[in-house]
């Protein structure tokens, strides 16, 4: 079970006592898990009571429906994610920005391989593409928050340059990504390769720092 706090989003409540957050965590994982095996459109929050072992009226107190579970599943990757990445960094053993965007599509896949859900959901298009933020796509949130990161870690400048690239960039290797996952289910190593020498070549060329 994920320990990634709950935060509000698109919670009705947020959970405070324990046994709430746990509840609402144990929904996620079988969200997550049902994604998988029946995909979005398959998924309804009766089958999700049953698998998370909760009553209906549990799902409903703190979601209005099966899109607002997977939007909250989304958040929680995206945070996982990010998570992930700072806790690369912080390890110290990368040599400059451009290593730090390796390893940024480095966890990325091994979300794919690893999380269950998000081959399928990713960080929400297959539902929404606004589904992180209704404002803006969810490849803008996710290269946003990586421009953040790379400010904090490696002391770029978090520019309006930067951040479009980084847009081009984030949207270039998931669309590589999901096709290396379709040609093999451990994802296809040669696509794999080819994504990070591409979208490193681009960055360097495009920010030049």
């Amino acid at each position: 079970m994920s320990t990634t706090a709950v935060t509000a989003g698109p919670l009705r409540r947020v959970p405070v006592q324990g046994r709430s957050v746990a509840r609402v965590q144990r929904m996620l994982d079988a969200c997550a898990e049902l994604v998988d095996e029946v995909g979005y459109e398959g998924l309804t929050t009766t089958l999700l009571a049953e698998r998370a072992e909760v009553a209906i009226g549990s799902v409903y107190q703190f979601f209005p429906d099966k899109r607002a579970i997977v939007q909250a599943l989304a958040l929680r990757n995206m945070e996982a994610y990010l998570e992930r990445l700072s806790a690369r960094f912080a390890a110290g053993n990368l040599a400059h920005w451009w290593d730090g965007v390796d390893a940024a599509i480095d966890e990325f896949i091994g979300m794919h391989r690893t999380v269950a859900g998000f081959r399928t959901l990713h960080f929400g298009d297959v539902v929404d593409v606004h589904l992180l933020d209704e404002e803006r796509d969810n490849n803008v949130v996710i290269a946003n928050r990586i421009a953040e990161v790379l400010h904090e870690q490696f002391a770029v400048a978090d520019t309006p340059t930067l951040r479009f690239a980084l847009e081009i960039a984030v949207t270039t290797a998931d669309s590589l990504i999901k096709l290396a996952f379709r040609r093999d289910s451990d994802g296809d190593a040669r696509i794999i390769q080819e994504s990070k020498t591409l979208i490193r070549d681009y960055l360097q060329s495009h920010v030049g720092v």
